[in-house]
């Protein structure tokens, strides 16, 4: 390069421009690099998240329950909402800039010629980072897929397939037997893989079976029950806990504690009885049924960006206690099944208000309104951003109304910019 980047956010912008597309599925260059770095295991103990939805969520939980036994842990997610530092956690905290840099920079030297995306170069950096920390556990959570994602560099002791829906269809495939087999990807043979919803497809089960792996399944290995408002019990063969509700919000997020748990119970290793309660209510992460209260007009922001995602969404609206009305502020990327997620919210929603993203994958809040046409939010009102989105929502909704914010990681991260701008 003809300048050395100095700055993490020079450094961001450098790998930005390293490949020529921002997506290219494969392992042989990152593991090439991998190996010129003589990156070995990130920590004592792995655990790979893959799955449509929920994987950050997944993350969140085993990170919090494995602090609380004790352990030193790293966690890598993606995308960030807010901050790239976001992406390395740990100890519970983001890695700092200056840590970032080093990392990016030890990446850099070892590449020699072969190019590397923006999620490769933050995968190995993240590898690089964990190992130097002397962890007793790494959480990884896959990007995109698994089979051919650089997170499937490692091999990891545990794997976890939250769900299996239809999302990125041009690169997984059409329907959830095809996504499915590149999720399943992370499996290794004759380690455990949790499979955290009751019917996962098929193809995911004939890939354990196929290389040995012990397939535990939500539903038929372990069990999720809501006791109450503010307990809920998880069992196996072997353990039955009583346990808080999480802090996290909507009934999807027992399936992904319950399998956190069911992953730090593969690892076969003592966790501490009051562990687990501790973890499970100290599990935090942004942009997931996130609440805040606007002169009170309840407003939920929420990562959500496919139509199992907003499934998910509807549930817990209806679940939720009703308010007057519910205003939905949505803004997706182009690849995205806008359709369907609206018609599977359109029956929790009073208003519709679409806002515009930025970027060579987002598009305008015209141009999404046209792909509506004929639905629910087909005549929305239309707002350049986010911001503007909320703005204008807000002014008119009435104490007790709710207003949901949702679409995208991007839409998600320029909500919580906003409102904590304004708290």
């Amino acid at each position: 390069m003809s300048e050395t980047p100095i700055t993490l956010t020079e450094w961001l912008s450098y790998i930005e421009q390293q490949h020529p597309a921002s997506i290219e599925m494969g392992l042989d260059r990152v593991r090439s690099v991998a190996g010129a770095m003589g990156l070995g295991a990130p920590a004592q103990r792995t655990i790979t998240v893959g799955g449509t939805n929920g994987k950050g969520s997944t993350v969140a939980f085993i990170e919090a329950i494995a602090r609380e036994a004790g352990w030193k842990v790293g966690a890598y997610t993606s995308p960030h909402l807010l901050d790239y530092n976001e992406r390395v956690r740990i100890d519970g905290e983001p890695v700092d800039d200056d840590a970032l840099v080093a990392a990016f920079a030890a990446v850099e030297a070892a590449r020699g010629q072969t190019t590397l995306t923006y999620f490769e170069y933050g995968t190995l950096a993240a590898l690089h980072l964990f190992a130097a920390a002397g962890l007793d556990l790494a959480v990884l959570e896959v990007g995109l897929g698994g089979r051919l994602d650089a997170v499937n560099l490692v091999d990891a002791d545990v794997a976890v397939i939250t769900t299996v829906d239809l999302d990125h269809t041009e690169w997984l495939g059409a329907d959830r037997e095809a996504i499915g087999a590149e999720k399943a990807g992370i499996i290794r043979g004759w380690k455990p893989v949790i499979l955290g919803e009751i019917d996962p497809p098929s193809s995911v089960l004939a890939r354990a079976y196929l290389v040995g792996a012990n397939a535990i399944r939500g539903g038929s290995d372990y069990f999720c029950e809501p006791i109450d408002a503010q307990r809920w019990r998880w069992r196996d063969v072997g353990l039955r806990m009583e346990l808080p509700m999480p802090v996290l919000s909507g009934p999807v997020q027992l399936a992904n504690a319950g399998a956190a748990i069911a992953a730090l119970r593969a690892l076969d290793r003592s966790v501490p009885r009051a562990a687990w309660a501790r973890g499970i209510a100290a599990a935090r992460i942004d942009g997931r049924l996130q609440r805040f209260d606007h002169d009170g007009v309840q407003v939920l922001v929420d990562v959500g960006h496919n139509p199992q995602a907003a499934q998910a969404l509807a549930r817990a609206l209806q679940a939720g206690p009703v308010p007057g009305r519910t205003h939905a502020v949505y803004a997706a990327l182009q690849d995205k099944d806008a359709l369907g997620v609206v018609e599977a919210l359109a029956a929790q929603v009073s208003q519709w208000t679409l806002a515009g993203l930025p970027g060579p994958r987002g598009q305008g809040a015209a141009s999404l309104r046209q792909r509506l046409a004929g639905s629910a939010a087909g005549s929305a009102e239309c707002a350049e951003d986010i911001a503007q989105a909320l703005a204008q929502v807000l002014e008119h909704a009435a104490p007790g109304d709710r207003v949901l914010v949702f679409g995208s990681f991007l839409a998600a991260g320029e909500a919580l910019q906003w409102l904590r701008a304004r708290r």
